[in-house]
């Protein structure tokens, strides 16, 4: 086949571009297939025909059609686009290429034309642009917020209004100058707007807050956010800033937590006042009751008189009673010796169920719906049996005329998401006790947690006994709540954390025989108090043991770094100087197997010189006994720590 006619083929084949030829005068002298698609019309209806007829008439008019022509034979190439027009009127968008065809003499024998319809592209570079345009608009028009880009080395490539209006600087001010001059003196120093860019540039994305400066030189303080922009091939082109003036919202949260802290400090200072009322209240009776208690018995012994047991016993009565006060002040402020273990509550339940009966009286119904399964709680199984018994007591109190006492018991898991901050997501065993009493009013119920709120009669109740149970709870890591409605009942729901492995048995206290004096040892004695260390060390000799004393930390230090003989440091927590965690820190550095019993107004969880009494102080070989301490108590403490055995 001659290359001619293979030539004549391929151009006669081609449907997406229009191919065809004009004479020196621009009228057709061929046309394909493509071209025919596009225009519409024939070979026959167009061959002899000018190539003006594609054309739009208002570029007929202007003399487009001889100007391409023109440009095409004195160039030798035109490239335009334009509209142009169909046989049936239509109108598309053309891409055009006319080539001049000329001969070896280099004269013009015609027109070579390409045209292609592009329509479609036309309309989505036309939609880009005016997305483009309504963008620019959009970034233009915001004035709250600076938004410019910046190059990959941080120089400021355009400015928006609002940047203007923020910043003070004009387009033409900035544009081309580095954003670090945005940044206060200090920050440029240590280096802050280059770690920002790498922050960027390395995580995609950075925000932060921070004092900027206008032009002017005045601040304002900043939140500003920074993202990397790349092209396709994830290069770095620049970044894209957003800046807004935050300065008044800032003033307005600091006067608001300035408010609140404020509103914080005369609550607690309204509940200093209320619980200092209720404990000199209290004390000032026990005082009272202590001191007649002492003024007698020492006038009974004057006249020689030895019937004072029932003074005796009301003293001790009143220490008791203030002890227990004292220990329902450090449950409510979360202090109280706690030892948080694997607690069984339906066999605690169970085992309480007739302490619980003889409390509440024959006129008020106990059941219990203890659940199946029961995991173990984690808790201070002493404290839950206190805290049983005193809700059972205010239930009763609650039922002057009888009614029904529900203890429940179950298993509830709070799924991820579900939690909240008072109850978190995880295992919970739940105990809730109901009665069917008189209710709450929701004012008294607001306020049942709080100290020495109460309201039972002058002399029935100290308004401790929630506020305790409160402080128990949350300190154990659980949620407590109370549910009540006048004349239907109240219940109060605990929730404790669930606990590992199963609950212990209760070791059987080490039975110790009575040592003989001889044996007894010796105790070295640390109490800053000198009426406390006078007991402690007279209540020792004479049950026969060896005595030492000290009355702080550094002068124990003296007598354990001798050549003395102790078997046992009785020691103070809060001593002036060396305290008795260090202490005894320093006696088992010296002398390894030395037993420690630790006495504190504390409690387990205080804070002694950064460290917590229960984590960082008992250990092996170690006790501890809150004060105030029976003086029995402490006798056979130190008897059951030098027994051999124990």
């Amino acid at each position: 086949m001659p290359e001619e006619l293979r030539f004549r083929l391929l151009v006669d084949s081609v449907r997406d571009y229009a191919i065809y030829m004009l004479d020196p005068k621009g009228i057709v002298s061929s046309w394909n297939a493509g071209a025919q698609r596009f225009k519409g019309y024939a070979a026959a209806e167009i061959i002899g025909q000018h190539y003006s007829r594609f054309y739009t008439d208002e570029d007929r008019q202007a003399g487009l059609p001889q100007q391409n022509l023109a440009i095409a034979a004195t160039e030798g190439r035109f490239e335009t686009e334009g509209w142009r027009v169909r046989k049936d009127g239509g109108r598309f968008w053309a891409s055009v290429v006319i080539d001049a065809i000329r001969d070896e003499r280099g004269r013009l024998l015609g027109f070579g034309k390409v045209t292609r319809d592009i329509t479609d592209r036309k309309a989505a570079q036309e939609a880009l642009r005016l997305s483009e345009e309504r963008f620019r608009l959009l970034v233009q028009g915001v004035t709250d917020y600076a938004i410019f880009m910046l190059d990959p080395g941080g120089h400021v490539t355009n400015w928006n209004s609002g940047a203007q209006r923020m910043k003070g600087y004009s387009a033409e001010d900035i544009v081309g100058q580095h954003f670090s001059r945005f940044y206060t003196e200090e920050d440029r120093a240590a280096g802050v707007p280059a770690r920002a860019l790498q922050t960027a540039e390395r995580e995609g994305r950075i925000e932060m807050e921070g004092w900027r400066l206008r032009k002017d030189g005045s601040r304002f303080w900043a939140s500003v956010v920074i993202d990397a922009i790349r092209d396709d091939r994830g290069t770095l082109i620049g970044f894209g800033k957003v800046t807004r003036d935050i300065t008044e919202r800032r003033e307005a949260q600091i006067a608001l937590d300035e408010a609140r802290q404020a509103l914080f400090q005369a609550q607690k200072m309204e509940a200093v006042g209320q619980l200092t009322g209720g404990i000199a209240h209290d004390f000032n009776n026990l005082l009272q009751a202590i001191g007649g208690s002492l003024e007698l018995l020492e006038r009974r012994l004057a006249a020689g008189r030895t019937d004072v047991g029932k003074y005796v016993a009301a003293t001790r009565s009143s220490v008791e009673r203030a002890a227990a006060l004292t220990q329902r002040l450090l449950a409510f402020s979360r202090r109280q010796p706690l030892k948080p273990e694997a607690v069984d509550l339906n066999a605690l339940v169970t085992g309480m169920r007739d302490l619980i009966d003889r409390s509440v009286g024959e006129a008020v119904e106990v059941a219990l719906e203890l659940g199946g399964g029961l995991w173990t709680a984690r808790a201070d199984a002493n404290q839950l049996e206190n805290a049983l018994l005193n809700l059972a007591i205010n239930a009763r109190d609650a039922m002057p005329d009888g009614g029904r006492l529900t203890i429940a018991t179950a298993n509830v898991h709070v799924a991820p998401g579900d939690g909240n901050a008072e109850l978190k997501a995880g295992d919970h065993v739940m105990l809730a006790v109901s009665d069917t009493g008189v209710g709450m009013p929701p004012d008294v119920l607001s306020r049942a947690f709080e100290p020495f709120f109460t309201t039972k009669p002058i002399g029935q109740g100290t308004g401790l006994g929630l506020s305790q149970l409160y402080g128990f709870v949350h300190q154990s890591d659980g949620h407590i709540r109370i549910d009540s409605e006048e004349g239907r009942g109240t219940t109060v729901t605990i929730w404790l954390p669930r606990g590992s492995g199963t609950a212990a048995e209760r070791p059987e206290p080490c039975a110790v025989a009575p040592l003989p004096t001889a044996a007894r040892g010796t105790v070295l004695v640390v109490e800053d108090e000198a009426i406390v260390r006078m007991l402690l060390v007279e209540a020792l000799a004479e049950q026969g043991f060896t005595v030492l004393e000290a009355e702080d930390g550094n002068a124990a230090a003296a007598i354990l770094a001798s050549a003395k003989d102790i078997d046992l440091l009785a020691t103070d927590v809060g001593l002036p100087g060396l305290n008795g965690r260090q202490l005894a820190e320093m006696a088992r550095a010296q002398r390894p197997e030395l037993k420690v019993l630790f006495l504190t107004g504390y409690a387990y969880n205080a804070s002694i010189d950064g460290a917590s009494v229960d984590k960082a102080m008992l250990g092996p070989n170690t006790e501890l006994l809150g004060k105030p301490i029976r003086i029995d108590a402490f006798l056979a403490k130190v008897q059951a720590m030098l027994a051999p055995g124990c």
